[in-house]
């Protein structure tokens, strides 16, 4: 580790080993345990993406049925765990209910022996949608939801349990791509508060909370909530030219642009901006994609900032009907599993996390006694 290292925010500064993911790597770009991103989403099933991270390989047609039904089988959620989500404002953010369900879970459901952690990330993985949509509904709808579904993928659940029918296939598919591209990416903030907590052998839980309240931020998992804030003022995508024009020359903060580690673009963009467009067409809806695609073109004429995860998924979300603030929240039920993972891989050579800083205060002074201050 590069210890005398004081660049800001820790950029550059390699801060642990992990054989989960690459980020930006010449020549790798995005991979999951070795697997280009673009093979897993054409390919793969979020559920297998999941195995893939939590178990270190893809999983044979067998261990897959046998994970989907595990999966299936975790989803209710116990009465005293209802009972704190319909008591959870309706005015409340609802990471702040996922940051509450987990950690409540934690307490009727505790890990104890961490020979338990798979059983534990299996359960997150389960019932987070249930947890979410549970309070959703209650406080949206006024009804109290049976969050068991017979769909068979964690995407079709969500959506199932959101609309009050089985989606779509085009839909569900297009959810369960975001799911794969959001399930992991290395040492971003989330992860590694997750991991500080897991380096005091603190429980899976606990980790989980406090990643939860880091990805809650804007500067990481909110940007797809403010692109879509953005994209909705427009009516046409020369009404948006203009407007971002004009919020660049006023060094307005434009959210779903750039990223800390690719430098000339993030491959999920391409992947997210194909679905947007494949589900406009689809609900008929002929002004978010242009109009993305105009606030995009601006932002690389203007400032050379590409387009991130998280522009082009706020209109994939907005075309299937999610609601703006449940947008981030489903990254928490895809990235529970880059999470786990990264905890389990924590304890597996764990080394208490404890950088060292830089004192900028002032020098040694002298004690004054109360009536002497000034």
């Amino acid at each position: 580790m590069a210890g005398a290292n004081k660049s800001g925010g820790l950029a550059g500064v390699t801060a642990g080993s992990t054989s989960l993911c690459t980020v930006g790597k010449e020549g790798a770009g995005l991979t999951y345990r070795g697997y280009d991103i673009y093979d897993l989403a054409d390919h793969a099933c979020f559920e297998e993406v999941a195995y893939l991270l939590l178990h270190g390989k893809l999983p044979t047609k067998k261990e897959l049925d046998g994970y989907v039904s595990t999966i299936k089988a975790n989803r209710g959620l116990p009465d005293a765990l209802k009972t704190v989500l319909e008591m959870v404002p309706a005015n409340t953010h609802p990471m702040d209910v996922l940051r509450t369900g987990v950690s409540f879970l934690g307490n009727i459901e505790p890990e104890g022996d961490f020979a338990s952690q798979n059983k534990v990330a299996d359960r997150l993985l389960s019932c987070l949608p249930s947890m979410l949509l549970y309070w959703h509904r209650f406080h949206v709808d006024g009804v109290r939801i049976d969050t068991e579904t017979d769909d068979d993928s964690i995407s079709g659940h969500f959506l199932h349990l959101l609309h009050d029918k089985p989606p779509k296939e085009l839909h569900r598919k297009c959810l369960d791509t975001t799911l794969i591209l959001y399930a992991e990416h290395e040492f971003n903030a989330s992860t590694f508060a997750g991991r500080v907590i897991t380096g005091t052998l603190s429980d899976m839980h606990s980790a989980v909370t406090g990643a939860i309240g880091a990805l809650r931020g804007p500067l990481h998992g909110g940007a797809n909530e403010a692109a879509m804030a953005l994209i909705s003022k427009f009516k046409t995508p020369e009404e948006a030219t203009a407007g971002v024009l004009g919020m660049l020359q006023r060094k307005e903060l434009i959210m779903g642009f750039g990223h800390r580690v690719y430098t000339t673009s993030d491959p999920r963009n391409a992947v997210n901006k194909r679905m947007s467009k494949a589900l406009a067409a689809d609900v008929g809806n002929t002004t978010l994609y242009p109009i993305s695609e105009a606030v995009e073109k601006v932002m690389w004429d203007e400032k050379k900032l590409f387009a991130n995860a998280d522009f082009f998924a706020a209109s994939v979300y907005h075309f299937m009907g999610i609601p703006t603030c449940l947008f981030t929240p489903i990254f928490v039920c895809s990235r529970i599993t880059g999470w786990a993972a990264h905890i389990m891989e924590q304890r597996s050579n764990n080394k208490l996390i404890r950088p060292a800083a830089e004192y900028i205060g002032p020098g040694l002074q002298n004690w004054v006694a109360i009536a002497d201050r000034k």
